[in-house]
């Protein structure tokens, strides 16, 4: 239906979350490299304890090679504090890809301006910015919302 994108993720925790959502939700997660630790799919099968075996986690060694591996298959969505366009106002269609940036600077400029969209999620209640898990979740959670009405017919 969809996918995620982690874009050189910073701590090895918040990749076990991605990983346990993306098995949880049966979504694949392609993981872009370098990485701010060590990576490797061991041990991110091992962090994400039972849920590792469970999920399609697709490794690339940097940027252009995800691009590559993406071609065709669909719109390229960031998550972004920076974005206008608030999440629930995006028409998901089966085969985007939700990017998220780095934990603790997003993604570069070059990266953005690859995006088909980018989004934010409303805080009404302030605060900087979400745990990028917990924005993905929100984020793969209204994309199958929409996604499984549309295709069974259902509002």
């Amino acid at each position: 239906m969809i996918a995620l994108a982690a874009y050189q993720p910073d701590f090895p925790a918040n990749l076990g979350l991605l990983v346990r959502l993306a098995a949880c939700m049966g979504v694949p997660l392609h993981v872009i490299e370098p990485c701010g630790f060590p990576f490797s799919l061991k041990a991110v099968r091992m962090k994400a304890l039972d849920y590792g075996e469970m999920a399609e986690i697709r490794r690339h060694l940097d940027w252009n090679r995800f691009l590559e591996a993406r071609r065709g298959q669909g719109r390229l969505i960031l998550l972004t504090t920076a974005a206008e366009t608030p999440l629930f106002e995006c028409r998901f269609r089966p085969g985007d890809c939700l990017l998220l940036g780095r934990e603790s600077c997003g993604v570069p400029t070059e990266v953005a301006a690859r995006a088909d969209q980018a989004l934010r999620i409303p805080m009404p209640g302030g605060g900087r910015s979400l745990n990028i898990a917990l924005a993905a979740a929100m984020a793969v959670s209204e994309a199958w919302r929409q996604l499984s009405h549309s295709a069974s017919g259902t509002k």
